[in-house]
C-alpha cells in the first residue's frame, strides 16, 4: 500500500493532447492531486464522487513503459471500490434497522381526539424505542364517535390500512384502546380480519400459495396486542352500571331511551337498544363470529388479550361491564 501511495503522490508521466505528447508533472502539481484524492473520499463516499474522476484521471496516464505500475492503479482502484461498497452497504443495514417493523394504534374514547394521548405517545416512544411506530388513530374525533360504533369501526379499519400501506417495513400490530375506542377497536380488527380471511379464500390467491401468509393477519400483519383500558365490552345497560346516575332507578329507566339524543346511535348501541325482531344488537352480535364478520376469530388471532379496568373510584363506567 505504501508503494501505491507513493505511486499516486509521485505520477511518471501525464499525457497532453494539446502539447501533441508526454510531460512530467511537477511536485506541487502531484501534490494538489494527492489532496484532492484524499478529500474527495472522505467527504462524499459514493462512487460517483470526485474521487472517480482521480482514479480515472489516473488512468489517462501512459503505463506503457512499466507494466506494474498500471497493476498497482489498478489494485488501489479496486481497494477504494470494495470500501466504498462496503460503507453503502454497512449505511443501508443501519438504515434497515432504524425502520419501525411494529404498528402500535392508540384509540382514543367518546368526544376525544388524538390529543388526549400525546403524553402516553411520548412515554411509549421513549420507552419502546424505533422499533415500534406509535400511532394515534384521527378517524373518529369528536362527535364523530356519536355516528355509531360500526361506523367508527370501519373508518378506523381504513386508517389503519393507510398507515400500513406507507410503511412498508412493518410486520406486526398491536391495539392500546381507551373506553369507547375498544369497541371501535374490536369492530376495526374484525373488518381486517374478515378481510384477509376473504382473500385466502380466493383461487387466485390460493393458487399462488399465499393463503398461509395472509391467515390470521390483521391489516397484513401479525397481531400481537390487544388491550382495552375501561371499555365498555357489555354495554351500559343495566342496574349501577354507569356510576355517574347514582344508582337512582328512574334515572337508569331514563337514560336509554334519552341516549340516543345525546349521543347518536352510538347511544343505543351502548344501552343495546338497537336491535330488531331478525336481527340482534350490536355488541350481542360482536360477542361471536357472524357471516360476514369474524369478531371473535379476529380478537383470538392476536397472541394476548388483556383488559384493565377499574375496580372502584370510576365516575363513568362500572367494573362489571368492562370485564
Amino acid at each position: 500500500m505504501s508503494t501505491a501511495s507513493s505511486w499516486i503522490q509521485q505520477p511518471p508521466f501525464r499525457y497532453l493532447p494539446d502539447r501533441g505528447g508526454f510531460s512530467k508533472p511537477s511536485s506541487r502539481s502531484a501534490r494538489q492531486f494527492s489532496s484532492g484524492v484524499v478529500s474527495a473520499s472522505a467527504s462524499s463516499p459514493s462512487p460517483s464522487s470526485s474521487c472517480s474522476c482521480g482514479y480515472s484521471e489516473i488512468l489517462n496516464f501512459d503505463f506503457g513503459s512499466n507494466r506494474s505500475w498500471n497493476q498497482q492503479g489498478r489494485r488501489v482502484q479496486a481497494m477504494s471500490s470494495t470500501a466504498q461498497r462496503k460503507f453503502s452497504l454497512s449505511k443501508g443495514d443501519s438504515d434497515d434497522k432504524n425502520e419501525p417493523d411494529h404498528l402500535l394504534v392508540l384509540v382514543h374514547g367518546i368526544l376525544a381526539s388524538p390529543s388526549d394521548w400525546l403524553y402516553v405517545e411520548a412515554e411509549l416512544k421513549r420507552r419502546l424505542g424505533r422499533r415500534f411506530l406509535i400511532y394515534a388513530s384521527s378517524s373518529n374525533t369528536f362527535t364523530k364517535t356519536f355516528g355509531g360504533i360500526d361506523g367508527a369501526g370501519k373508518r378506523l379499519a381504513e386508517e389503519v390500512r393507510q398507515v400500513v400501506q406507507k410503511s412498508k417495513s412493518l410486520k406486526k400490530i398491536s391495539f392500546l384502546a381507551h373506553s369507547l375506542g375498544g369497541l371501535f377497536s374490536r369492530h376495526a380488527v374484525a373488518v381486517l380480519y374478515s378481510a384477509a380471511m376473504a382473500q385466502v379464500s380466493d383461487v387466485a390467491v390460493s393458487q399462488s400459495g399465499n393463503s398461509n401468509l395472509l391467515r390470521g393477519r390483521i391489516a397484513g400483519l401479525e397481531p400481537i396486542n390487544f388491550i382495552t383500558l375501561a371499555t365498555p365490552h357489555l354495554g351500559v345497560r343495566g342496574r349501577k352500571q354507569l356510576p355517574f346516575l347514582l344508582g337512582v332507578p328512574i334515572l337508569e329507566k331514563l337514560a336509554a331511551p334519552i341516549a340516543p339524543f345525546f349521543v347518536g346511535r352510538t347511544g343505543s348501541q351502548l344501552f343495546l337498544t338497537d336491535g330488531k325482531a331478525d336481527k340482534p344488537p350490536l355488541l350481542l352480535r360482536m360477542a361471536s363470529d357472524g357471516e360476514d364478520l369474524k369478531f371473535l376469530s379476529a380478537l383470538g388471532a392476536f397472541r394476548s388479550r388483556i383488559i384493565y379496568a377499574n375496580v372502584s373510584y370510576d365516575r363513568i363506567l362500572c367494573i362489571s361491564v368492562a370485564v
